[in-house]
């Protein structure tokens, strides 16, 4: 039964606000079972469990095996590709109204919680706002809401889901507007809040209310504003290298068919990686509380490396190889059958840059707060790499308390942000989708011109002819219609051109012509065609372009299937932006 039906004295946008809370606490309730899931596999293993083996050598293992059980679960139990989680959520806002499979309301936690928790290089973020866009998706649709009710639901659960799991309320909100939903106004805030709110409040019963990045800060100075700038630049020239190393790898990898085959290429990798460098292991989180409290990092394993950490110059060299490395580590697990996203990842290759940054400062001769720096990076990284500079500025001032930090987090981030769009138009999240024409943006045209499929425009009711029809034919075809025009379709269906009825009424009342007029003497050759599928900005430059009241549409071996017409489109349009208009 509809849950509707079982509340219909509610109004939809009074349900909408109920459901949105419930979405927010189902949302937080997710992210609480992934931490803990993670923390739990990670304790398990790296307790007393291997106390009878070379525990060191464990670590070119376990991450494989974590990969290996994600990729068995997602071959024979989910039979789904569920990586790229916020990307999968962009898309099925673009492609597919906003509707989520059932299975991802469980499926991206079961399966990043043996990825992360074996000690795979990535982060938990994008699973859980994927789990937490589908619960919202899939109330919704269990509500039989609207699109652009169940595109807010969709917004509110994974913006619950960054709220439940960075215990962060505000950055929550922001990255479902800067991200997500592409016109969110004022009315669709408070379900968004109300989700968040839910959402943090769960997390705060279960986990406490200690930010995730509790940390010891140094006063903001003036002086250091310079190297805040430099901190800027940084972040935003890594980002490109982020960015675009991390697809290329990808394409790279992704060439190699066989899955098992490329598990055992990247398991490898990864082991090896981790195995140099111990802090790429899993999320790297407690490298960061280290950092971000001032204390030098000792690692807990010796390697072949640690020689380095001796040296002054060689610490930053050291945690310069990491920064490097990780988005190899990062894109081998996630390649390799592992599940799991790049907001850790970005996070922890912030801080690395901070602190590098940081320290080269203060070998060079001057004096700054490495875990203010460390901190910061952070923000700026994100506002490189996701393109959302407000998201970065308040979610990293939230999971450290480190508001007192505001001016430095917005210079650096606004840098960095506008240092990377100088090169690069889109983030790691829609750079492949702008890529294929998918991209919803804040520009409410070219939104809906996405949202809207050539598809659903084309209309058959005017008739077909065939080329070599006499004059007679065609005036017995135009008694029995109202249509302005005939399709002309050669013996095998192919559109071959058509005629204007208007412009060929001259020829009817002339008897002598009705058998020696064919209808290739009369019929005309359109300014243009509309191919099946054709992405719908290119259909409205085709109209601008010719001035044509309709076009044809055929498919790829020219085959008629109809004719979309310009009244068709403008009504679409209306309608579409109507219905996007989300909370209006």
């Amino acid at each position: 039964m509809r849950v509707n039906k079982l509340l219909p004295k509610l109004s939809e946008h009074n349900l909408l606000l109920l459901l949105s809370f419930i979405v927010g606490v189902l949302s937080g309730c997710a992210a609480v079972i992934l931490d803990k899931s993670i923390h739990l596999i990670s304790y398990l293993l790296n307790g007393n469990i291997w106390s009878n083996l070379d525990y060191e050598w464990l670590f070119l293992v376990l991450p494989g095996v974590g990969m290996l059980i994600s990729l068995l679960l997602l071959r024979y139990v989910v039979k789904d590709n569920i990586g790229h989680g916020v990307t999968k959520v962009l898309l099925a806002v673009s492609r597919n109204e906003s509707k989520i499979k059932p299975h991802n309301m469980w499926s991206s936690v079961l399966t990043s919680s043996f990825t992360i928790g074996f000690g795979g290089s990535v982060g938990a973020e994008a699973p859980i706002v994927y789990t937490g866009a589908a619960i919202g998706s899939n109330i919704g649709r269990l509500c039989s809401l609207s699109f652009r009710n169940i595109t807010i639901l969709l917004g509110c659960g994974a913006a619950g889901a960054v709220a439940g799991i960075f215990k962060a309320p505000l950055a929550g909100v922001l990255f479902t507007m800067e991200i997500l939903l592409f016109n969110v106004s004022m009315k669709s805030m408070l379900p968004l809040l109300l989700s968040t709110i839910s959402a943090t409040v769960i997390s705060y019963i279960f986990c406490g209310q200690t930010p995730v990045f509790a940390c010891a800060l140094t006063p903001f100075s003036m002086p250091n504003m310079p190297f805040y700038i430099i901190l800027g630049v940084a972040a935003g020239l890594f980002s490109l290298y982020f960015t675009n190393g991390t697809l290329w790898l990808e394409d790279h990898i992704g060439r190699i068919s066989n899955p098992y085959t490329r598990w055992a290429i990247c398991a490898l990798g990864l082991g090896l990686l981790i195995f140099l460098f111990p802090p790429l292991y899993g999320q790297g989180y407690d490298s960061l509380h280290s950092l971000l409290n001032g204390q030098e990092l000792v690692l807990e394993r010796k390697t072949v490396l640690s020689f380095m950490m001796s040296s002054k110059w060689g610490v930053p060299l050291f945690f310069l190889l990491i920064l490097f490395f990780k988005i190899v580590a990062m894109t081998l697990t996630n390649a390799g059958g592992g599940v799991g996203g790049t907001f850790g990842p970005t996070l922890f290759s912030g801080a690395i840059l901070g602190f590098i940054v940081a320290r080269c400062v203060n070998l060079a001769g001057a004096h700054v707060p490495e875990q203010n720096f460390v901190l910061v990076g952070m923000a700026a990284l994100m506002a490189g790499v996701m393109q959302a500079p407000m998201t970065a500025i308040f979610l990293i001032a939230e999971i450290s308390g480190g508001y007192a930090l505001l001016i430095p987090l917005i210079l650096t981030s606004t840098v960095s942000f506008g240092t990377v769009r100088i090169f690069e138009k889109y983030s790691i999240y829609t750079k492949r989708i702008a890529q294929s024409g998918d991209l919803l943006t804040h520009d409410s045209d070219q939104a809906v011109l996405t949202l809207m499929h050539t598809n659903d425009l084309i209309r058959d009711k005017y008739p077909k002819v065939q080329i070599d029809a006499t004059l007679k034919e065609i005036i017995d075809v135009v008694a029995d219609t109202e249509a302005a025009v005939l399709a002309v379709i050669d013996s095998r269906g192919r559109f071959q051109g058509m005629v204007d009825i208007a412009a060929a009424r001259k020829y009817f009342f002339n008897p002598e012509k009705y058998e020696s007029v064919h209808v290739y003497n009369i019929m005309e050759t359109p300014p243009d065609y509309i191919r099946y599928g054709e992405k719908m900005e290119s259909v409205m430059k085709k109209f601008d372009d010719t001035g044509a009241w309709r076009l044809p549409v055929i498919d790829e071996d020219r085959k008629y299937l109809g004719f979309i017409s310009k009244s068709r489109l403008l009504m679409a349009y209306r309608a579409e932006l109507k219905e996007i208009s989300l909370g209006d």
